[in-house]
């Protein structure tokens, strides 16, 4: 039976070079309350060489909050996937995407949507994820954040986004600051309006635990102790860790494996767990052959892979 994991959120976060989605996301995990300010390193999202020196995302990487809301008392765990900023990067924003049920637009309220955004919003559109509009860094001299609102508006009709996209929710944020709000006449003092958005706009994921494992591998890390690490997210099934398991190549070839480890996300890194299942982005140790775009299945009778599994 298909249900509904209203304790997670899967959220991608589109955003272009230098518009603070790394300072951002520094703030929603300061004041998640799951961690010692310490623990948070800033631009943490920037893990790769290259991308500290260059300020851009290349390989997409996660992030996990569990996030209690203060209102009702509720524990949600937010998965936070970035995707990379550049067109050049087609391929990887397409996988990324496809694990996300929703995904925030973060827009510089000075520049406004750069040419590489409107390259992954057209693809968020074809995916059919509905967008959350964030207009960043609104403490600029320069910010002219209405006008970048329009320009965004404009932006979403052109790629020809239906009604109920355009009717999207706004947020007005300085993520250095650490402050967002619903009304750029009501000033901010928390980043908190960031979680409201993620918990009433972004759908919670769906599948069945009980039909048939269907993990679909969108990023292979590799480790020099472990090897490497099959990244994906689980469509329907429950998979656990010291199991058998079947690979499903796209290729279509089927290698059967044992699975030494299931770990997921958490904060920014990994934890292991015994198990995972339907809705849960998992990183799966022990598959010497698994690959990107593989389908991880039960070891008996594995189905043919269907892709995504949405």
């Amino acid at each position: 039976m298909n249900q509904v994991r209203n304790d997670i959120r899967n959220v991608a976060i589109i955003a272009h070079v230098d518009h603070g989605k790394t300072t951002l996301v520094d703030a929603l995990l300061r004041q998640s309350g799951n961690f010692r300010e310490s623990q948070v390193q800033d631009t943490m999202l920037d893990s790769n060489p290259l991308e500290r020196e260059r300020g851009i995302t290349i390989l997409a990487k996660n992030v996990a909050i569990n996030y209690t809301d203060p209102d009702t008392g509720t524990t949600t765990k937010i998965n936070l996937i970035d995707t990379p900023g550049h067109a050049d990067f087609g391929g990887e924003v397409e996988r990324v995407l496809g694990m996300a049920d929703g995904c925030f637009l973060l827009v510089d309220a000075a520049e406004g949507a750069m040419p590489q955004t409107r390259f992954v919003l057209k693809k968020a559109f074809q995916h059919q994820l509905r967008p959350i509009v964030i207009i960043n860094k609104i403490d600029r001299q320069d910010a002219r954040a209405n006008a970048v609102l329009d320009e965004v508006f404009d932006l979403f009709v052109e790629l020809g986004a239906d009604d109920e996209t355009l009717d999207f929710p706004v947020i007005y944020a300085s993520g250095r600051s650490g402050i967002a709000t619903w009304n750029l006449d009501q000033p901010g003092t928390s980043i908190k309006p960031v979680f409201d958005a993620i918990l009433r706009h972004v759908p919670a994921p769906h599948g069945d635990p009980d039909r048939s494992l269907q993990v679909q591998i969108t990023n292979i890390q590799y480790n020099e102790y472990v090897g490497r690490i099959g990244v994906g997210r689980i469509y329907n099934g429950r998979i656990k860790s010291g199991s058998q398991v079947t690979v499903a190549k796209r290729g279509g070839e089927l290698v059967k494996s044992r699975l030494q480890q299931v770990q997921v996300f958490d904060g920014f890194g990994r934890k292991n767990v015994d198990s995972a299942e339907a809705g849960d982005i998992v990183a799966l140790i022990g598959l010497e052959t698994v690959d990107i775009g593989d389908t991880v299945c039960d070891f008996q009778n594995p189905p043919t892979p269907t892709g995504t599994g949405n």
